[in-house]
């Protein structure tokens, strides 16, 4: 399948709902907080999303059963939010999309939850980090799989990690389309497959474990953890392309 190329009018939509995306998550960020609960979380994110005239475009997606997911610890990603009240110490992933105007905006952050480890501070930057130098270091005439070298080193000089099986992606009038990148290396050549054009609307997602990128779905059938069982980090923007360079949309 061809990657979609967008025109001005396509970008202003998608730029639209990616900063929902953004002020959701924002507002998720401000409220998560010692005590107050998943499921809490998820309804302030729900009911500013739809405050936004948008909708939040995870529910119901190949049957997940919430606005956000809420990935909790170990959870690297698709945490499924539960009555589960947060404690000094948590680290919390927050990823959450929105469809507005047949548009789609996909977002993610990991935060410490009042004082965290140093480790899951360096765990957090190291997605965080990642996930600016790779925006930065895409260029129109690239290959995909340049892009994905690049963020399977950044990740492992750090000392960690990239999740296995699970990848950034584009977006458009659908929350994922073509292409996927893998945050790792797949193919021996990186110079091989499909390149980064202007007018490309996709997401970058570094999604970080401490040692083994393995990963395990649990049996709630979403929530995946990495074969070590350790806390992981996963942080996301969508971003087009304008101009050669990357410009992020999901921006409050």
């Amino acid at each position: 399948m061809a990657i979609a190329i967008r025109s001005k009018r396509d970008l202003a939509g998608l730029e639209k709902s990616s900063t929902i995306v953004a002020k959701t998550l924002a507002l998720v960020v401000e409220n998560a907080l010692p005590g107050i609960s998943l499921c809490e979380l998820d309804k302030i994110a729900e009911d500013y999303i739809v405050s936004q005239r948008a909708r939040p475009a995870f529910k119901g997606l190949y049957g997940f059963p919430n606005a956000t997911c809420l990935s909790l610890n170990s959870v690297i990603i698709h945490g499924i939010p539960s009555d589960y009240r947060l404690q000094d110490g948590d680290i919390l992933g927050v990823d959450l999309g929105v469809e507005c105007g047949g548009w789609f905006g996909d977002g993610a952050v990991t935060i410490g939850i009042g004082k965290i480890s140093l480790k899951d501070e360096q765990l957090i930057a190291c997605a965080k980090d990642v996930l600016y130098e790779a925006i930065d270091f895409c260029r129109s005439g690239m290959h995909f799989k340049e892009l994905s070298l690049f963020l399977e080193q950044a990740i492992t000089q750090r000392g960690f990690a990239p999740l296995q099986g699970f990848c950034g992606h584009g977006i458009g009038r659908k929350p994922h389309e073509e292409p996927e990148i893998p945050n790792y290396l797949e193919s021996p050549n990186p110079r091989q497959g499909p390149k980064i054009k202007d007018g490309m609307v996709f997401c970058i997602e570094p999604m970080v474990c401490q040692s083994d990128g393995v990963p395990v779905i649990l049996e709630d059938k979403w929530s995946v953890v990495a074969k070590d069982m350790q806390n992981g980090s996963h942080y996301e923007h969508t971003i087009a392309m304008i101009d050669g360079r990357a410009r992020i949309l999901t921006h409050s």
